[in-house]
């Protein structure tokens, strides 16, 4: 699994909406989706880094593409 380290929320849901993701719904957690594909983003600071790693894989990017979009 990658690791992603000192990621906050509101960072992971600014780059995964530069690829095109929206944010369906909001509470503890983020959901978002491209139409395709659906992540949940915990709303911690920073989120853990096999966390942001597993969400950053799902969203098909590896940590280098994650890193260069924050």
């Amino acid at each position: 699994m990658p690791k992603i380290p000192g990621v906050s929320s509101n960072a992971a849901v600014r780059a995964l909406q530069k690829l095109g993701f929206t944010i369906l719904r909001q509470g503890k957690h983020i959901v978002m989706s491209n139409g395709q594909v659906r992540l949940t983003i915990p709303r911690h600071n920073p989120i853990n880094a096999f966390t942001m790693g597993g969400i950053a894989s799902d969203a098909g990017l590896t940590p280098e593409e994650f890193k260069k979009l924050l």
